[in-house]
């Protein structure tokens, strides 16, 4: 079927847009940064013991001012060298410091490869040097770093999950440990983009939110943007997850087993071809299997909290191949299968399935400063529900790949990145309405973005500038969407930092349930329609206005304070606002269907989608305290919501007006071996819709010669004012005590035991307005989990 005149213009108007961007990204790729007056090192920073990265770590020139922190690959590159003779160092905590000589000439580019030792000297305050140094020179805006040490800190359920600690960031809001969900800054969680080692994972949380599909083990390092992130990132309105994982050990056989009260985990790693520091290479592997047997363990340990058990079960595998270069280059190769699945009885079964392959690669061309970096990766995703009076389930299911390439130049402590990326995929819905009739919807859409940013550090570290571009098009809807991005940071000085960040987002996925549900474990994905309605009111009191996009749009403006009180404490206090300009949801006041016969009728009773703005905005502040053995964490999030479908304002199901976190760790005993930890959390009520009363609600399904007398009728509910109602508050202590023994330098036993819940707190999961029955969260859970690393 050709295309319209119409779209073939927007089209071409996006690839004349697009002409000037690929031949900026063409110049920059053979742009030689090398003056002929100075010099570069560029390089690589491994651990000596298994050859993986050494993260955020700073290498430099003693004496002088020269010098750059490694990246999530272990990589630095110094440049603008005067030719001399130096003596480069490179710290870190816990092994020895390593000297070098090196003798820079002119126009000389030299790239090395470092291995640390571990050492008996903890050099704690020249990692505190360190951070200083990415505080100064990062904007940090809205970022929260994560490895799997800060992981540790937490009490965990079983082994310790980037879940658990996802729920006690700034800013995110979580709906429960059954079937919860992360909302983050006023975004729900189809406007959160999870990546991992580049590939987009769909859903990365299990139905019951004390796990995710991630295996804190494998975990090298996780950026959680949680609004104002730049132009690499696209297709999201609210917020980004970029997860990457470790390599497998470079250099011997290494295993963990554990076992707890809740499932079994199972890791390997190893080399296939050994790595040797003046060797040509090496190949390493990483598998991880975890697996829960909750349902069949809660009928023995917890039938005070279901007699028929927990029906909460998962089974997670990945696994991954690298193959690392003599030069610092590498190709990934890796693959996950992840299932899922809860059975309510007498409510309904949920089955999940997800899986994805991919690859990522870095490659460092020789004679050239410019780091290449890029991914290709397919994953899908299906979830299935059945209630007892379905005679067939209902189904979601999203599938698709994706692909970048990315380009860095460094210019001094300066960058230069810009790249490009596609996504392609497929969205299926089916499911039988209540008249009876089968529904299935199936969309295929092509999205391609390119962008470009910049970051520069003023010489007296006063300023850092973030400036970014990126260009997306959605293909489907045949709309290009120019969106700019700007982040900046202002060093008053070396302990008082102030930061900004804005930017425009879009997105073309939506969710196909909707987000006034207040519990939906059905979360399924559709591509954006594009039969929207022809007009809108976009606030209230305001004259309806002609509907110019059918994307969804935000606007992020966030601005910021983060200041070192003292040597061991930090303090981080950020405001934002997020203006949703376009948000498309699931109308659940339709009516009519949207044919001929009912041309005359508005959109608002008979199209199956409509349009709403919305904004959020709030205050977050965090405290922490980190010195030797003690440990402690202080989140406090003040937030609004609000939305407009057109006719009438209310607040979402996730408007928690206060959200408190307190997180502590004190390791104890003459070697170490004891850890005691505890976490606190207060969440204000959510939005509920009240019951304003009830009446027979007849089925009239049989036409105009049923018996209306002799119908059975069942109850009917009559709703109040939608979300005008505040759930009690939420409030949970978590305690948790890990021993951990090693019998060698290799073999290490670890015992942790715990209780979530600790004193029993009521907190409500959801009411049935029928039976009058209410559900709880999870109750007093005691667990234990014992690990062998060897």
């Amino acid at each position: 079927m050709p295309l319209k005149i119409t779209k073939f213009d927007t089209f071409m108007g996006f690839m004349n847009k697009t002409r000037l961007i690929v031949f900026l990204l063409l110049s920059f790729a053979g742009f030689q940064l090398v003056s002929q007056t100075s010099g570069s090192v560029r390089g690589f920073v491994y651990t000596k013991d298994d050859g993986e990265p050494v993260l955020f770590t700073i290498v430099y020139f003693k004496g002088t001012t020269q010098g750059a922190s490694t990246d999530i690959n272990g990589f630095f590159n110094i440049n603008k060298i005067p030719a001399g003779t130096y003596t480069l160092t490179i710290s870190y905590m816990g092994y020895d410091t390593l000297y070098e000589t090196i003798t820079v000439k002119a126009g000389d580019l030299q790239n090395k490869k470092y291995y640390l030792t571990k050492g008996a000297v903890q050099l704690q305050e020249f990692t505190a040097t360190a951070a200083q140094q990415s505080k100064l020179e990062d904007t940090k805006v809205s970022v929260n770093k994560i490895d799997p040490t800060v992981i540790n800190k937490l009490p965990s359920i079983g082994e310790p999950d980037l879940a658990q600690y996802m729920q006690v960031l700034p800013g995110v809001v979580f709906t429960g440990d059954q079937g919860g969900q992360l909302y983050i800054r006023g975004g729900t969680p189809i406007q959160n983009k999870v990546l991992l080692d580049g590939m987009i994972v769909y859903n990365p949380f299990h139905s019951i939110g004390l796990f995710s599909v991630f295996d804190n083990d494998i975990i090298r390092n996780a950026d959680v943007y949680t609004g104002g992130f730049g132009a690499e990132y696209g297709g999201r309105i609210s917020s980004i997850m970029d997860i990457t994982t470790r390599d497998g050990n470079k250099k011997r056989f290494e295993g963990k087993v554990s076992a707890s009260t809740f499932g079994v985990k199972l890791l390997a790693e190893g080399p296939l071809l050994k790595l040797k520091e003046n060797g040509k290479g090496s190949i390493s592997y990483l598998l991880s299997g975890k697996h829960s047997y909750l349902p069949q363990s809660s009928k023995v340990l917890y039938r005070y909290a279901d007699t028929s058990g927990l029906p909460f079960g998962f089974t997670d595998l990945y696994g991954k191949v690298s193959f690392n270069a003599n030069n610092g280059s590498k190709l990934n190769l890796f693959g996950y299968n992840f299932s899922d699945f809860v059975k309510y009885p007498e409510i309904a079964d949920f089955q999940w399935k997800s899986f994805g392959a991919g690859s990522n690669f870095v490659i460092i061309p020789p004679g050239s400063s410019t780091l290449v970096e890029g991914n290709f990766a397919y994953s899908q995703y299906g979830i299935s529900a059945k209630t007892p009076s379905d005679t067939i389930p209902k189904t979601s299911d999203i599938n698709g790949f994706n692909m970048g390439l990315k380009f860095t130049n460094f210019i001094g402590k300066d960058e230069i990145k810009y790249g490009f990326e596609m996504i392609g995929f497929r969205t299926a819905l089916a499911y039988r309405n209540e008249f009876g009739s089968n529904i299935r919807q199936e969309e295929n859409t092509t999205e391609i973005g390119g962008f470009f940013k910049y970051k520069h550090v003023s010489k007296n570290k006063k300023f850092v500038i973030e400036p970014s571009l990126r260009l997306h098009y959605y293909a489907s809807l045949s709309e290009p969407s120019l969106e700019p991005r700007f982040s900046m940071k202002y060093n008053l000085k070396k302990t008082v930092r102030f930061k900004l960040a804005s930017g425009v987002y879009s997105q073309n996925l939506i969710a196909s349930n909707s987000d006034r549900d207040v519990v939906n474990l059905f979360y399924g994905f559709l591509s954006g329609p594009d039969n929207l309605q022809d007009t809108y009111i976009p606030k209230p009191g305001a004259e309806s206005k002609e509907l110019n996009t059918k994307l969804q749009k935000s606007l992020h403006l966030i601005g910021g304070v983060e200041f070192d009180v003292f040597k061991n404490i930090e303090v981080n206090i950020e405001g934002y606002q997020k203006w949703f300009t376009h948000l498309t949801n699931v109308n659940r006041d339709k009516i009519f269907e949207d044919d001929v016969a009912h041309t005359t009728y508005p959109d608002s009773v008979k199209k199956d989608f409509i349009v709403e703005t919305g904004w959020a905005r709030g205050i977050d502040f965090v405290v922490k305290y980190d010195r030797k053995r003690f440990y402690f964490w202080v989140t406090y999030s003040l937030g609004f919501n609000q939305r407009w479908d057109g006719s009438k304002s209310y607040k979402p199901i996730w408007d928690r007006r206060h959200n408190v976190n307190l997180v502590t760790s004190y390791t104890f005993g003459k070697k170490k071996r004891w850890e005691a930890n505890a976490r606190w959390n207060y969440g204000s009520g959510f939005p509920f819709t009240q019951t304003q009363g009830f009446y027979p609600k007849l089925n009239l399904n049989g036409g105009i010669d049923q018996d209306y007398a002799g119908i059975n009728s069942n109850v009917g509910y009559i709703p109040a004012g939608l979300n005008e109602g505040r759930l009690p508050q939420y409030h949970r202590l978590d305690i948790g005590v890990k021993f951990k023994y090693s019998w060698t330098d290799r073999v290490i036993l670890e015992v942790n035991g715990g209780i979530s819940n600790t004193y029993n707190r009521a907190n409500i999961f959801y009411f049935d307005r029928i039976t009058q029955k209410r559900k709880d969260q999870l109750p007093f859970l005691p667990n234990l989990n014992l690990s062998i690393t060897f």
